[in-house]
């Protein structure tokens, strides 16, 4: 209850006296539950003073599969006592809003042991405001935090603040041990937020967000506010990231600091960061590979610091950079652009420090790339079309004679690799692919800021939609898609939302949803047969052309469903990117709901001819069809390969046909996304055109070669599928592949990670890393451009027309393998 001077207040205000038997309750206050006049006048603005729809909407969002029917999705951190005047403590109250659970908070936990969680999600809320903080605010796992978009709210670091960082998604408990294993930490956003570290001193290293991240993650519109002193005494770091299998940034801005961003993961995209004043814009610690796109750096001293140990021109030490790719980029007023140690003569390993230069405005920079010790490799003061340093593999066709074989004379493909540490020319994208500045075309994911409450359709509220994950949704959510139009928003509330038939997305509407909620294709007989599949999701009909755009959405299974297209995508836009997908993510099998957990465990001990038929998931996760155009940005196509909801997070057999196939003719941009443990393929591009992706991710099945790919799900030639005829009975060489390309042209891809990690759940095949035949197939196809490739544990890194042309022993890197371009014109 309130205290009685509180009650008294809220007397003359309905709606405030709600808000205070609701909200002002002893577990989210840190002052027990007293609040002085002054406060809860402070608090009351707060509440009123944001026009933004977010701020505003009714939320019905529930947690279905969470016990407790009263879970609290949606919370204001206003609700909880921040009083954002700049002055007052507000550590607790974001503390309180963030922890209201029960939460998923960390493997270590006495009482609630967890390590990821599905089921006990939080929205966090920030209004316009100062906020003063003495500590460090922790993001359990299944974390938003959103901060008011027309006017952004300021987080301030305390003069005394000792923690790591303003905000903390994955604490140290003791050493080297965090809440979360950080290649598993997922499902988290950060949007609209001012990090404010100036009051720490140069000396401090407290930075405004540790991002120790993995899959589905991403920072958005955040401004970081250090001390400008461009010299390196100053500490002060904007993001500090040590590692993690990420991810996706874009549209940040950092201001002074000695190191804007100090990264460390497997791999990346990052898009429209800025850097003014930095000492150091960006210190590339450790990485596989980094996609860098649309990089300002502003009055720095250096602009991307890629120093390694390995380097002998600095000394002994094991090399810790893997690759880096920089693009559409710019240098104002910068001493040094890229401070490299790669060397083709002396690196070790041979492809360590790998970077490829794309369109970049070197106008601004005294040198555009030096060595550590003062030596120019190329100089500033001009644009720099391409540049690359790293292993080059240009394919041809030669004429071979093959005496064996009735001496017969054929045309087979070779790659004559060569290393580079020079300028290039590089080749000519199709117009289709760039923006009109010239650089390859992106788009930020919308945040309908002119939009009113009024504009936006709830699901539930006003088409009666259940979303409790057990009734069926189907009906309502195609009334929702088919009521709306391009001047509303289709709202998804928090929830779990089962459909049975088959749904329509018709074009020119808009599709948000509340907090990831699920939208789950029941199993049952019409998606019961993988040899005749039939599509669950269908956006717009072949020869569409308009709008439509969706967000922050999670497509699911529930029961067996082995003939089910989740997605075919068939509308073209009608204007460049207004046919898109943001944060909308594939996630099959392994968590509450799905019907596929404990049922589901790995067997590595039995020796499989036959898959389990109760833990198949889809035939293929998305269709971008040939009549189709999409940009798509940080999507995730993750078939579980172990559990979220239960303990101990066993790892799965869980059967995926496909991931991602475009045979699209249109421009198709896929950015910063990830597709993981199908079968055939995670991605393919088939008879197609005019495709650009950044950074792409592949994961093998884990539990392949037991059995081998294609015993679940028997290729079909009618789909175009890999039958692997050229693997001759080698069961290493029948596994997933990363990436495929088959007969098609003008393929772009910067940055793709395609990694091998086990053998029958076996790791000891890293070793040598031997887990794999191939990575990668390029197949009857002409103009395919794949910089930045970096795989593990493959054989061969690329094959052409069935013949292995990138061997991974010569292109050793740190953990795995890269080169820096494979071309076949």
């Amino acid at each position: 209850m309130c205290q009685q001077s509180i009650y008294q207040r809220c007397f003359f205000n309905l709606i405030w006296s709600i808000a205070c038997i609701i909200h002002f309750s002893p577990v989210v206050t840190s002052e027990d539950t007293y609040f002085p006049v002054e406060k809860v006048e402070k608090l009351l603005e707060k509440r009123a003073g944001s026009p933004w729809w977010f701020a505003n909407i009714a939320r019905h969002g529930t947690v279905p599969f969470n016990s407790d029917p009263n879970y609290v999705l949606y919370r204001n951190v206003a609700d909880y006592g921040a009083v954002g005047d700049g002055h007052a403590n507000d550590t607790q109250a974001f503390l309180d809003a963030f922890f209201l659970g029960p939460r998923c908070v960390g493997q270590f936990d006495p009482v609630n042991p967890c390590q990821s969680s599905t089921i006990q999600p939080a929205i966090v809320y920030v209004p316009p405001g100062t906020y003063f903080l003495t500590n460090r605010i922790i993001m359990p796992y299944n974390s938003i935090i959103i901060g008011d978009a027309l006017d952004m709210p300021t987080l301030k670091a305390s003069a005394d603040f000792n923690d790591i960082a303003i905000l903390d998604p994955d604490p140290y408990v003791s050493g080297n041990d965090q809440w979360y294993a950080n290649q598993n930490n997922f499902f988290r956003q950060v949007r609209n937020l001012i990090l404010d570290t100036t009051n720490t001193g140069v000396s401090s290293t407290v930075a405004g967000v540790h991002w120790q991240v993995a899959q589905a993650t991403s920072l958005q519109n955040l401004v970081f506010n250090m001390i400008v002193s461009k010299d390196e005494n100053n500490k002060q770091q904007g993001i500090f990231m040590e590692n993690g299998s990420g991810g996706f940034m874009r549209d940040l801005i950092f201001n002074g600091g000695g190191i804007g961003f100090f990264l460390g993961n497997q791999q990346f995209t990052s898009t429209n960061l800025t850097f003014n004043n930095c000492y150091k814009g960006i210190r590339m610690n450790q990485n596989w590979l980094w996609s860098f796109k649309d990089i300002t750096f502003n009055g720095c001293t250096i602009g991307i610091d890629m120093v390694q140990a390995g380097d002998p021109s600095i000394g002994p030490g094991s090399p810790s950079l893997g690759s880096a790719i920089l693009a559409d980029s710019t240098f104002i007023n910068t001493d040094t652009g890229i401070v490299s140690t790669y060397n083709c003569s002396y690196s070790k390993p041979a492809s360590a420090g790998t970077l490829i230069v794309d369109n970049v405005d070197f106008t601004g920079a005294g040198i555009a790339i030096r060595n550590p010790n003062g030596t120019v490799i190329l100089p500033g003061g001009s644009v720099v079309a391409g540049f690359m340093a790293g292993n080059v593999y240009s394919a041809q066709y030669a004429q071979r004679f093959f005496p064996n074989h009735d001496n017969q004379t054929c045309y087979v493909p070779q790659a004559i690799p060569s290393c580079y540490q020079e300028a290039y020319t590089p080749p000519t994208k199709p117009a289709g692919l760039l923006g009109p500045n010239g650089k390859v075309f992106d788009r930020a994911k919308p945040a309908y800021d002119d939009f009113t409450v009024s504009q936006f359709i709830s699901a539930k509220v006003d088409f009666g939609c259940a979303g409790d994950g057990v009734a069926d949704d189907s009906d309502c959510l195609q009334n929702l898609f088919n009521s709306v139009n391009f001047n509303q928003v289709a709202y998804i509330d928090g929830g779990a939302y089962v459909v049975t038939k088959p749904i329509f997305i018709k074009p020119n509407i808009r599709i948000m949803g509340e907090g990831w909620p699920k939208i789950m294709i029941k199993g049952g007989s019409f998606w019961g047969d993988k040899a005749n599949p039939e599509v669950a999701f269908t956006v717009g009909n072949k020869g569409d052309i308009g709008k439509l755009e969706m967000q922050d959405i999670v497509f699911e299974t529930q029961g067996p469903t082995p003939g089910a297209i989740v997605m075919e995508w068939n509308l073209e836009e009608d204007a460049q990117g207004s046919a898109g997908m943001w944060d909308v993510h594939w996630r099959m099998g392994g968590s509450a709901g799905t019907l596929m957990q404990e049922n589901c465990i790995k067997t590595p001990t039995e020796v499989l001819s036959v898959a389990d038929p109760n833990c198949f998931t889809a035939f293929l996760l998305l269709h971008i069809t040939e009549t189709a155009s999409l940009y798509m940005e940080n999507n995730w196509g993750w078939v579980a390969d172990h559990e979220l909801d239960q303990l101990p997070n066993d790892q799965l057999n869980i059967w995926n046909g496909r991931g991602l196939l475009i045979e699209s003719v249109k421009p198709v941009w896929v950015v910063g996304g990830s597709f993981e443990h199908s079968q055939l393929y995670n991605y393919q591009v088939a008879n197609a055109k005019n495709v650009y992706m950044s950074h792409i991710q592949s994961e093998t099945a884990y539990m392949q070669d037991n059995p081998i790919a294609t015993l679940a799900y028997p290729p079909q030639a009618s789909w175009d599928d890999p039958d692997f005829s050229f693997c001759q009975g080698l069961t290493k060489c029948v596994k997933t592949f990363g990436l495929r390309i088959y007969n098609s042209t003008y393929v772009y891809i910067y940055g793709a990670g395609l990694y091998s990690f086990f053998q029958n759940y076996d790791s000891s095949c890293l070793v040598p890393h031997s887990c794999q035949t191939n990575a990668a197939s390029i197949e009857l196809s002409e103009a395919v451009y794949v910089y930045g490739l970096y795989s593990v544990g493959h054989d061969n890194m690329m094959l052409m027309d069935q013949t292995p042309l990138v061997p991974q022993g010569d292109n050793s890197n740190t953990f795995g393998e890269s080169i820096a371009l494979f071309e076949y014109e």
